[in-house]
């Protein structure tokens, strides 16, 4: 198992959390931050036993987005590509998974965003890439690029407009102004849990699906959502067949129909 400075790992329930670990810098994001997250997820991916990845952060905050003692060089004219993170270079479709963030696209198993707290700049950015965001009820979301002559980072501008419309993203991104959790539910961003428990909330909503759900029914149906984002609806049609016939030769479907009959919880194997 690989050790880990600026993020914590632990399975429960079948259910990897990956936790964002400055919580004296309310988990403002670093390079170092940048790559052990991403091991961590690939760790995830690769355990037979963890069939759901949460990410959340330590502390008051879920990220505060960039840590600002790394504009220094940015500031001075100096600044190198190891003081900005990972640049996306390669704007070829067959890396639309490789990119610096939107690798969790390209995991089988589901990714949840719990935001604790504040999540600010690529904080934000981060969670777009993740197939459920809760938020706390008395978290605050926030793009703030504009406000500091920044643009919209890492492919937001992309994808929000895909998750809350046009017209939403626009607000978001280009006003960079702090959102609250029920404004960020009502444009279909998040879905809001109480502050109280927060963590708890998230972890039996994961825990069910691990509990409840195929995993190679989660893997097909998140593949399918995103394949969706770049294809048409005659292909996601032949695609969905296409898995559908798969399943009836899979060993889920058998154990889902007995369990049923049977009225017991399912055993899915890995």
């Amino acid at each position: 198992m690989a050790a880990f400075d600026e993020v914590r790992y632990e399975v429960r329930d079948r259910v990897a959390t990956v936790t964002l670990h400055r919580p004296e810098k309310l988990n403002a994001w670093t390079l170092r931050m940048q790559q052990e997250l991403r091991r961590a997820i690939e760790q995830a991916r690769d355990d037979a036993d963890v069939r759901v990845i949460v990410v959340t952060g330590a502390g008051r905050g879920f990220c505060a987005g960039a840590d600002v003692t790394r504009f220094g060089p940015v500031l001075a004219g100096t600044a190198q590509e190891s003081d900005v993170g990972p640049i996306a270079r390669d704007p070829r479709p067959e890396a639309v998974f490789d990119q610096p963030l939107s690798y969790p696209l390209g995991v089988s198993k589901p990714i949840i965003a719990a935001i604790n707290g504040i999540a600010v700049g690529i904080g934000l950015c981060f969670t777009l890439y993740c197939d459920v965001r809760f938020m706390s009820a008395t978290a605050k979301l926030a793009a703030a690029f504009p406000r500091l002559g920044l643009v919209a980072e890492y492919g937001s501008a992309w994808l929000l407009p895909r998750l809350v419309g046009t017209m939403n993203a626009f607000d978001i991104l280009a006003s960079g102004r702090p959102i609250d959790a029920h404004e960020a539910e009502r444009m279909g961003l998040v879905r809001v849990l109480a502050a109280e428990s927060f963590g708890e909330q998230v972890h039996a909503y994961a825990a069910e699906l691990a509990k409840s759900c195929s995993p190679r029914s989660l893997a097909v149906i998140k593949r399918q959502i995103v394949n969706g984002l770049f294809g048409h609806l005659s292909e996601a049609c032949v695609e969905a067949d296409r898995e559908m016939l798969a399943s009836f030769g899979a060993p889920d479907l058998r154990e889902g129909i007995a369990a049923f009959f049977e009225k017991r919880a399912p055993q899915f194997r890995r």
